[in-house]
């Protein structure tokens, strides 16, 4: 049973087992999620889930990770920790949503260090650590994209 409920949190509920980039799926899933859910604009709603769904996927991951091998690709719960990270805080909008979705994905594939130091912690430390990782160079990167933006008078749409 536990293995059973592992894999369904673990992968958001089947988008790990996605046959094509199930990392970016559900990125896109979870940066859905935080843009339409109003709530998610405040950090008294969106620091708190972020560290559930962090807890939830050090135990998940750790579980997966007995079953498939280090830092399988059906783990996706890390994906929703570190793109709610990239987006936290920044101006509501789809143009900041889309910033940092795509912000998060550059830093989470090519992993820049420390993330991909922190990606070889063991169980499922190293399985989340570099999402959350990823997630706060993301959201810097489109900080200083909008700041820069900002310079030029440029109008960001929402």
């Amino acid at each position: 049973m536990r293995e059973i409920v592992a894999k369904f949190l673990g992968s958001c509920a089947g988008l790990g087992y996605f046959p094509y980039a199930p990392g970016t799926v559900t990125s896109f899933a979870a940066a859905v999620f935080f843009v339409t859910v109003p709530s998610f604009s405040t950090p008294e709603v969106a620091l708190p889930a972020i560290f559930t769904v962090f807890a939830v996927g050090l135990w998940s991951a750790k579980i997966m990770e007995e079953i498939y091998g280090h830092d399988p690709s059906q783990v996706t719960i890390d994906e929703v920790a570190g793109q709610w990270v990239a987006l936290l805080l920044l101006p509501s909008g789809w143009f900041s949503a889309v910033l940092g979705f795509t912000a998060f994905r550059v830093f989470d594939i090519l992993k820049p260090e420390p993330v991909n130091i922190a990606q070889k912690l063991p169980g499922g430390w190293g399985v989340m650590a570099d999402d959350l990782l990823a997630g706060i160079y993301a959201n810097l990167s489109v900080r200083i994209v909008l700041w820069t933006l900002s310079l030029f008078s440029v109008a960001v749409p929402l």
